[in-house]
């Protein structure tokens, strides 16, 4: 398996990963009522934000990206299959230091408000601390410098 940045060619192999999530799951339909399709990631890519992807056989099998601007992690993603193997650590750390490289001391992230999801124990495990909840998501935050 090989962890690299995210190119604009790799867009469509994105979403089949996002769509393929157990947790937090959404469609394409969903996706775009958000504003979030190919087109927009492939903006946000050249513009504000970048990610990383682990590929296993040439298959994209999972994502992380965030954003510059906000210091957000916006989005990390695998496929149910490839859970609990280390791979969402790595690209999670990829994002991290990226945002740290950013200038960013403090990073955010949105999640589920329900503490028993996957997503919510893997965010503690990695350093991230709750910060709210508002508007039906939970802000959880890291510190990156002491």
């Amino acid at each position: 398996m090989q962890i690299r940045p995210i190119t604009q060619a790799d867009i469509p192999a994105l979403f089949e990963v996002r769509v393929a999530t157990h947790q937090n799951a959404m469609t394409i339909a969903e996706l775009e009522r958000l504003g979030i399709t190919p087109g927009s990631v492939a903006t946000m890519l050249g513009t504000t934000h970048a990610g990383w992807l682990c590929e296993d056989g040439g298959r994209v099998v999972g994502f992380a990206m965030g954003n510059r601007e906000t210091g957000e992690l916006w989005v990390i993603a695998l496929l149910p299959d490839y859970l609990g193997r280390g791979i969402g650590s790595q690209l999670l750390r990829a994002v991290e230091a990226w945002l740290g490289e950013q200038g960013w001391d403090r990073i955010w992230l949105t999640t589920d408000t329900d503490v028993s999801l996957r997503a919510y124990t893997f965010y503690r495990q990695h350093g991230w601390v709750d910060d709210r909840i508002e508007g039906g998501d939970r802000y959880m935050v890291k510190h990156l410098k002491a």
